[in-house]
């Protein structure tokens, strides 16, 4: 099995040898096959180190059989411009999606409406003069910006450090630039979406009171940590960051996202088994976190999200949603609806 390289955001194996151990992985039936699904967070790019992550490339996934009916693409600094301002340099992230939901919403591609809304990225830390890069992206999107995100995973520890994004400051969300630029969102009807560790929750919570009109919605569980040294910690991790999700799950702007759970930094380490996990096996692990969110928010606020293909160094499209189908199957068939789509189509306006 290749070894696993480091990059910006994560570390990854090549297409290949991702997809030599992918094929390895036990057969599974769908489960719950009709039930329609929104995917609220995946990624599209192509990069000599990330490699290749298209439209197709999505496509292959979605074959796994799962009903998955639309999808939201979540900024992740692909093809962006290669001159001009640099504070505009992210609307080519814009223009670049929308030709992929374009592509998607001719018919030639399946029945999903590929990348129906999408989230860009705006350096909100210019302040208010950002606004003129934000109506530059709703103008580019034709109809699909929803919203921005920020990146925003910060930690003292250099072991942790290389498994982030974008390098920020720590205290990024309480600076007043940052919410200068912050405030032109609720103007222009976008969402804000973060993605930052367990650490810098209540930040999230601080911002949420300060914005209360504005939606916030916090990526992949609200991020802990079991790597470095936090790994051999997940029980004192787990309290620590339990106590500060209910601290923002107190904030009524807040919606969290039930994924990214197969990013390694959780400290799973599914991808250097010989063969992918099954969906039971995922399930048990990812449940605690999962359910803990559900409790605190509410199904009305929670949304499963695939988070593909960074997750995809864990396990397959069909584990994954299989899995979430088996954390939530105590649900009622109105909280699954939740769960699955409609607080997606809420958030993002579907």
């Amino acid at each position: 099995m290749a070894e696993p390289y480091v990059y910006r955001g994560g570390i990854y194996r090549d297409n290949a040898s991702l997809r030599a151990w992918l094929a390895g992985q036990a057969p599974e039936e769908v489960l719950e096959p009709d039930l329609p699904i929104i995917d609220p967070h995946h990624h599209f790019w192509e990069t000599p180190i990330r490699g290749r992550y298209l439209l197709h490339e999505f496509l292959d996934d979605l074959a796994a059989g799962h009903n998955i009916v639309q999808s939201v693409f979540l900024e992740c600094e692909a093809m962006y411009r290669a001159g001009g301002p640099e504070e505009l340099r992210p609307v080519g992230e814009v223009e670049f999606v929308r030709g992929l939901a374009a592509m998607s919403a001719s018919g030639g591609y399946g029945r999903t409406k590929i990348a129906a809304g999408m989230v860009g990225f705006a350096e909100l830390t210019l302040g208010a003069r950002i606004r003129d890069t934000l109506e530059a992206e709703i103008a580019a999107g034709n109809g699909i910006l929803r919203g921005v995100r920020y990146c925003m995973p910060w930690d003292k520890h250099e072991e942790v450090v290389k498994y982030v994004a974008r390098y920020v400051p720590p205290g990024l969300l309480l600076d007043a630039t940052f919410r200068e630029g912050f405030a032109q969102l609720k103007a222009l009807g976008l969402s804000f979406d973060v993605w930052m560790y367990f650490t810098q929750l209540r930040e999230v919570a601080a911002l949420a009171r300060a914005f209360p009109e504005t939606t916030i919605v916090l990526n992949h569980v609200g991020g802990p940590i079991c790597v470095g040294p936090y790994a051999g910690h997940r029980a004192e991790v787990f309290e620590e960051w339990r106590r500060a999700i209910a601290v923002v799950a107190a904030c009524p702007n807040v919606r969290v996202k039930l994924g990214g759970l197969g990013m390694l930094h959780f400290g799973f380490d599914f991808h250097l088994r010989e063969t992918p996990p099954s969906s039971a096996e995922l399930a048990e692990a990812w449940r605690p976190y999962i359910e803990t969110c559900i409790e605190a928010f509410g199904p009305r606020r929670a949304m499963f999200e695939s988070n593909f293909p960074p997750d995809k160094q864990s396990c397959s499209y069909l584990t994954l949603w299989n899995a979430f189908r088996r954390i939530a199957s105590g649900a009622s068939a109105e909280e699954k609806a939740a769960l699955f789509g409609g607080t997606a189509a809420e958030v993002y306006r579907l």
